[in-house]
C-alpha cells in the first residue's frame, strides 16, 4: 500500500506516529525535513517476500523484526534524492526507534534517534551516529571495524549497527527487486 503525501502535508502524518513514552531527539518530520529540504516525500509500506527476507539476513547478518518495512521516498521534481526507513529494535530491555536516511546510491546520508527509552545516558551521541555517513553494506561496517565503540554503551552500539546494517541491505534487496529508487 502506498499513500503519497506531499512535503507540507507530512506534519499531518508525522504527528500520528508514536515515538515513545520516553523519546529523546528529534520527531520523524523534522529528520526528514533536515535531510530531504523541498523534497517531496512518499510513504510507503512495504511487505517483503520470505526471499527477500531471507536475502537480508544474509546481507545483514540480522534479520528484520518483521517483514512490513515502512520507509519514506523523497524526489525532487520526480527524481528520487534518497530513502528513509524506520528501524525500531529492542537495546536492553526498551525501545529505540531510528530513522535511517539514504542518499539515492544507497549510502547513509543521517541516522537520526526518533524514540529511546532507555536510560539517556545509554543513547549514541550524534557525533557517534555520524560515522555512519557514506558508509554502505560491507564486512566493515562494524563495531570495532569501520565504526568505533561507544564507552559504556556497548549494546546501543551494537543495536544501532545491526540497525544500520538491516536497513542498507533491505533498501539494496528492494531495489535490485525493482522498487523505488
Amino acid at each position: 500500500m502506498r499513500a503519497a503525501i506531499h512535503a507540507t502535508a507530512t506534519a499531518l502524518v508525522f504527528a500520528s506516529m508514536p515515538v515513545g513514552a520516553h523519546a529523546q531527539g528529534i520527531s520523524r518530520q523534522e529528520a526528514i525535513a533536515a535531510v530531504f529540504p523541498g523534497a517531496t516525500v512518499t510513504a510507503e509500506r512495504v511487505f517483503l517476500t520470505a526471499a527477500q527476507l531471507k536475502d537480508v539476513l544474509a546481507r545483514a547478518g540480522t534479520d528484520p523484526a518483521s517483514p512490513l518495512v515502512a520507509r519514506y521516498v523523497a524526489s525532487i521534481n520526480g527524481q528520487v534524492v534518497g530513502r528513509a526507513y524506520v528501524d525500531t529494535h529492542t537495546v536492553r530491555t526498551k525501545k529505540e526507534s531510528l530513522l535511517i536516511a539514504l542518499d539515492a546510491q544507497g549510502k547513509v546520508r543521517r541516522i537520526d534517534v526518533t524514540a529511546f527509552e532507555e536510560p539517556r545516558e545509554y543513547q549514541a551521541p550524534e557525533p557517534w551516529l555520524r560515522q555512519y555517513r557514506d558508509r554502505t553494506l560491507g564486512d566493515d561496517l562494524g563495531i570495532n571495524k569501520a565504526i568505533r565503540p561507544i564507552a559504556g554503551a556497548t549494546l546501543t552500539a551494537r543495536a544501532t549497527n545491526a540497525a544500520v546494517r538491516r536497513v542498507l541491505a533491505i533498501d539494496s534487496v528492494l531495489r535490485e527487486a525493482g522498487g523505488r529508487q
